[in-house]
Parts: structure tokens; sequence; C-alpha cells
């Protein structure tokens, strides 16, 4: 039985970026204690990794308790009340925010101030609650309307210009759903198409993935997909990968692997998610090894 890692899938560079990031203050630290404001990655395994190497994860709560310290901004990046929070309790941010997350806050910053004139509306497609979309809401005041499902669309008033904006680490087929879906209701209410602006936001890293997924997972019998279940990217991407090949399971890790899996199979594929790390992917190689050796 032939055992592939796929060479596309693990950290994009804003994950590995912060990890990094992390790492190297964790060594520098005289206490080895560095605070993070929620996971660093969606990878609970990854987080305890780093958290044995001095990494403390903290809520929003706990922030506003802390003074005179380190506290790392993630790479999906944070609204503008928690620098504000920072400076007035002199903390001192490593500020490991994904470069592409703050030109996409950015330019919802200035969206909103541009449609606030004309009495539009800004709409992210993303989950709400979501690290990343609390970010980007922040840019807007709080006022963004957040849509993942058709429902959710009962929320903006199409008659009024719309601005839409994804999260980075959406699905591009369900963005582009989402798209048609507010074209159509806006045509219904009898407003202007033209009063509709929809920002293709999405990473590449991200969007590049799901077509090289759909040939990884063509090519073997057996697909293993490797993701933190908090992951959106995880789920967004094992719904590609699970499209086009039945055979596919979603695990944390090598021990939720089941032998039955592989009855007859000839050939598996590992992948995983943007915040899943190589590290894991290996362990999970090494455990369907491991079954080919006990036959």
């Amino acid at each position: 039985m032939q055992v592939t890692i796929d060479k596309n899938s693990g950290y994009c560079f804003g994950v590995e970026f912060a990890i990094q990031m992390a790492e190297d203050e964790l060594s520098h630290s005289e206490n080895h204690t560095l605070y993070c404001l929620g996971d660093i990655v969606h990878n609970r395994m990854e987080v305890e990794r780093l958290h044995q190497q001095g990494l403390r994860v903290i809520d929003r709560e706990q922030l506003g308790t802390l003074h005179d310290c380190k506290v790392l901004i993630r790479a999906h990046g944070e609204p503008p009340e928690t620098y504000q929070l920072a400076l007035q309790n002199n903390l001192e941010l490593i500020d490991a925010s994904c470069p592409v997350v703050l030109k996409l806050q950015n330019r919802v910053k200035h969206a909103f101030d541009a449609t606030t004139r004309e009495n539009g509306q800004i709409v992210i497609y993303g989950q709400p609650g979501h690290a990343e979309v609390i970010g980007l809401t922040g840019q807007t005041r709080n006022q963004a309307l957040i849509v993942m499902t058709e429902a959710d669309l009962d929320q903006i008033d199409f008659t009024r210009p719309v601005t839409l904006f994804s999260q980075t680490t959406k699905s591009t087929a369900g963005f582009y759903k989402m798209k048609a879906l507010i074209e159509a209701r806006i045509a219904a209410a009898g407003g202007e198409l033209e009063s509709f602006d929809a920002n293709d936001s999405i990473c590449r890293q991200v969007s590049n993935r799901e077509p090289q997924l759909t040939r990884f997972a063509q090519e073997h019998d057996v697909i293993l997909f490797v993701s933190g279940r908090k992951s959106s990217n995880g789920k967004a991407l094992f719904s590609v990968v699970n499209a086009v090949n039945m055979r596919s399971y979603f695990i944390e890790n090598e021990s939720e692997i089941q032998d039955e899996w592989f009855a007859g199979a000839s050939s598996v594929g590992i992948c995983g998610a943007t915040s899943t790390p190589l590290w894991l992917m290996r362990q999970v190689q090494e455990r369907v090894e491991g079954l080919e050796v006990a036959a």
C-alpha cells in the first residue's frame, strides 16, 4: 500500500509566519512565557506543542486583565479595539497578522467609509464569531452583516447598495453561490445590480488548493484529511476532497485511524488544511505504514 503526503498541503504563509514569530519570541524570552489572544492555529495538537514551550492562550476577557507583558496577535488579525486596549494596558503586541488579512481589513474599512455616505451595507461571507471575521467587522464599527447561509440574507435590505467581501479562508464555490443569491434577491426586490459590488477576497493560497486537492483525491483509493475540527478552512477543503472521493476521512490525528478504512486499497493520500503542521501528517503516514507492516 503506497502512502503519500500531498506536497501542497500544510501551513499557509500566514500561519507559518505566526508560529515562527511565537517560537522566536519564546526562545528569547527570559521567563519563556508569551500570551496569545486565541488559539494561534486551529489545530489542537500544535497548540499543545507550543503550550509546552510557554505559549499561553487567553481570551478577550482575560486580555483586559493583563498589564505590562507581551501578547501575540495571531494570523487572523484583530479589530481596532484590541490595539486601543494594548495602549491602555501597556501591552507589547507581537503582531503576526497575515498580510493578506491586513490588506483585506484595509479594503473593508475604506469600503465602509465610502458606502456609509451612500446608505449602503457591508456584507461579509464568513463564519460568525470567527477570529478573522471579528477583525473584519471591527473595521465597520461592528455594523457589517455576516452571512453563511441563504437564510442569513434576510438581514440585507436589497433596495440599498451592497458591498460583499469574503473571509479569506472560505470556499470559492460558496462565495460565488452567495454572490448569485444576492444578485437574484436584488433583482426580485427591484433594486439595481449596479449598486452591488462583490469582492472575491479569498486568499489565493487557499483557493488554489481546491483544484490541487481535487486532483490529489482522485489519484488515491483512500484519503486521510488531517485538520483541527475548529478549522473553517479545514471544513471547506475537506468538502472538496469528499466530493470526488467517498473514501475520505476527516481526522485530527493518527489515533482516530480505523483499520477497516483501508480494505482493498493500494494507495492512500494524506492531506490537510492550511492550519495542519507537516509533522502531524507525517505521524499519520507512519501509523498507516505501520498497518501495512503488521499485515
